[in-house]
């Protein structure tokens, strides 16, 4: 297997692999990743999926992984990934996890909940987040990101939620955002007029990218050029880009991916690797054979080319999205 290589995350001094794993699938019984439900079946007891979790875990340190990335909603995530911390008893450098506040878990555990999440991007829910997620992860945690910042929410102009980002950007967090939807590119840009003003202040954006959804590459670019790290997340659009998406996987994905005789969730996140302003791109695979497969992706990035062109509208894109179901 190629080495997975790492490097720093932008101008901060935390020390990633080129792939991360993401935990958003794998801390709470529901999400909307294709599929969930024959990765997972019915059982979705915290043990079974604490047990689950760490299995991921091992099996991504072992792989060379150094970056993990979950958040305040995603269930138990961070809880789960302290007590693997615990059991195994890593140092706190020993890979650099990034965790977010803005969202707060309603789901109770329940496979059919209403609702899973709700978004609120105070000043109150983050002094409470920070405080729960330090309270699990200590010193382990070193990135804290805004969990999707929006220009509507307002997050970015509210100067009392920006001094507190400062605060604990004085005492030793990197501090990031995530943004989603149509209008990222408008939102990271917004981010870069926020650090002339408070130099420094965003070091890290996360943002969707993919071979569907490729629009905030130049805002990315941009932010990389001046000096912020840049995580992809969705390489795989929740599934979409994957073969248990058949028969609606695009056909010019297909055939790229037969060509090279591998699957097409290799040659997404092969693709995603391969822009040059990208440090890492998130796997949310659950499975330790999804895993394997996605860091397959390494060796095509560094070889192949001229991707398939499938992209969608970013509005028919979200509406997708936003059409999927939690299962």
């Amino acid at each position: 297997m190629t080495p997975l290589g790492t490097r720093l995350l932008g101008s901060t001094h935390l020390t990633v692999s080129r792939i991360g794993l993401g935990l958003a699938a794998l801390g709470r019984p529901a999400y909307i990743n294709l599929g969930r439900d024959r990765d997972y079946g019915r059982d979705r007891a915290e043990a079974a999926m604490e047990r689950r979790s760490h299995q991921m875990l091992d099996a991504a340190y072992a792989a060379g992984i150094r970056y993990v990335d979950t958040a305040r909603s995603y269930g138990l995530a961070e809880a789960f990934l302290a007590s693997w911390l615990r059991t195994r008893r890593l140092p706190h450098d020993a890979l650099t996890i990034g965790s977010k506040w803005g969202y707060v878990y309603v789901g109770a555990w329940q496979l059919e909940a209403p609702i899973h999440e709700i978004k609120d991007l105070s000043l109150a829910t983050l002094r409470s987040q920070i405080a729960e997620s330090r309270a699990l992860l200590g010193r382990q945690l070193h990135l804290y990101q805004i969990h999707s910042a929006t220009v509507d929410s307002g997050v970015l102009d509210d100067g009392n939620v920006l001094d507190e980002l400062e605060r604990l950007h004085a005492e030793g967090l990197a501090i990031g955002l995530t943004v989603t939807g149509p209008e990222q590119s408008r939102v990271i840009r917004r981010a870069l007029e926020v650090n002339a003003k408070r130099p420094n202040l965003f070091q890290v954006v996360q943002a969707t990218w993919n071979l569907l959804e490729p629009s905030a590459g130049p805002a990315l670019e941009t932010a990389k050029s001046q000096g912020l790290g840049v995580i992809v997340k969705e390489a795989v659009a929740n599934g979409r880009l994957t073969d248990r998406n058949s028969p609606e996987l695009p056909a010019p994905l297909k055939r790229y991916a037969d060509a090279l005789r591998t699957s097409s969730d290799v040659v997404a996140i092969a693709a995603a690797l391969a822009n040059p302003w990208a440090d890492v791109v998130l796997s949310g695979a659950v499975a330790i054979d999804q895993l394997s497969s996605n860091l397959r992706s390494i060796q095509i990035a560094e070889t192949a080319g001229d991707w398939p062109a499938i992209a969608e509208t970013p509005d028919e894109y979200w509406r997708r999205r936003r059409a999927l179901v939690w299962n």
